[in-house]
């Protein structure tokens, strides 16, 4: 015996479909923004596209854009699809589909790729990090081999040392803090992923390296 209404019964036994909707793609709001160019950089964009069986095969027959300033040049991989347009004051990047899903995702991370590269060569970027926990120190020293190292003693039982990667400069003002400066702005955050590792802040005692602004919510001991 039945509880369900006929008309309850019916429903729950029509196949269920999909909606979808019909307008079209929208534009990259990122992508289509205009890149502002300080008189300082200077764009080199040759036509020679990547080829040969020593290239990833999603990086075969991209082109490579090279962003140049006062603190260095950075250089960043462009799709067959996506094309540059500027003038002396400004850049603009369009794809050749916005209604392919793909290109539309290469549009905005494409032109931000590119405006990272003209802050970096320009401005440059610099990222905090601070050591919070008794004892615990940072140094640079050289590595014996020509190098940079950054020496941690974070509460292990031996020092971690950690080798500076080329492009990157690291100093350290005070021995609970460090400073990371470059012209790259993911090679700045992904090595300030690799230092933090060393020692993730836990919400307990609140020790750890922290990360720019970072902070995390403090939990109470539980006792037994």
């Amino acid at each position: 015996m039945s509880f369900l209404p006929s008309t309850s019964r019916a429903a729950l036994r029509a196949p269920l479909t999909r909606s979808f909707s019909s307008s079209p793609a929208s534009a990259s709001q990122i992508g289509r923004a205009a890149i502002a160019l300080p008189s300082s950089v200077t764009l080199s964009h040759p036509p020679t596209t990547l080829s040969g069986p020593s290239i990833p095969a999603g990086h075969r027959n991209n082109t490579i854009l090279t962003v140049s300033g006062p603190l260095g040049a950075q250089t960043i991989p462009i799709k067959p699809f996506v094309q540059l347009a500027h003038t002396s004051d400004e850049l603009r990047v369009t794809i050749a589909d916005a209604a392919v899903k793909a290109q539309r995702a290469m549009w905005g991370l494409t032109r931000a790729l590119i405006a990272n590269a003209v802050v970096g060569v320009t401005e440059g970027y610099r990222l905090p990090l601070r050591l919070v926990g008794v004892g615990y120190r940072a140094a640079v020293e050289d590595d014996g081999a020509g190098g940079k190292r950054i020496n941690l003693k974070v509460g292990k039982s031996h020092p971690v040392l950690i080798a500076i990667p080329e492009g990157i400069k690291v100093e350290t003002p005070l021995p609970t803090r460090i400073v990371l400066s470059g012209v790259d702005k993911a090679a700045i955050g992904g090595f300030a992923a690799k230092i933090r590792a060393e020692r993730k802040p836990e919400p307990y005692n609140g020790k750890g390296i922290f990360v720019g602004d970072e902070t995390i919510k403090r939990k109470d001991v539980r006792k037994k």
